[in-house]
C-alpha cells in the first residue's frame, strides 16, 4: 500500500476510533498518527490471533485498523490519565 493509502486509512480509522472511545476527535494530525499506529498494532494483534492483518485499502483492513486504533487510544488515555468513555 502506498504512503498516501496509509495516511487515508489512518485518518479514517483514527477518526472513527476517536469517536468510539471519547466521542470527540483528537485532532487532524493526531487522528492520522493514532490511526496509522493503530493499523500496525491491529495487524499485529490480528496476526497473533490467527487472522490476517491489513491487506490493502478495503473494509476488512479498515476494521483491523479501527480495532488497533481503539487499543492505542485506550492506552493513550490511560497513560495521560484521561477518561476512556
Amino acid at each position: 500500500m502506498s504512503i498516501l493509502g496509509w495516511i487515508v486509512l489512518g485518518l479514517i480509522s483514527g477518526f472513527i476510533a476517536s469517536k468510539i472511545v471519547n466521542k470527540s476527535g483528537e485532532g487532524f494530525f493526531l487522528d492520522i498518527v493514532l490511526g496509522i499506529v493503530g493499523a500496525v498494532i491491529g495487524g499485529f494483534l490480528f496476526t497473533a490471533f490467527g487472522a490476517s492483518g491489513v491487506t490493502g485499502f478495503n473494509l476488512y483492513s479498515m476494521f483491523v485498523a479501527v480495532v488497533g486504533a481503539i487499543v492505542v487510544l485506550v492506552v493513550y488515555h490511560a497513560i495521560l490519565g484521561r477518561r476512556t468513555y
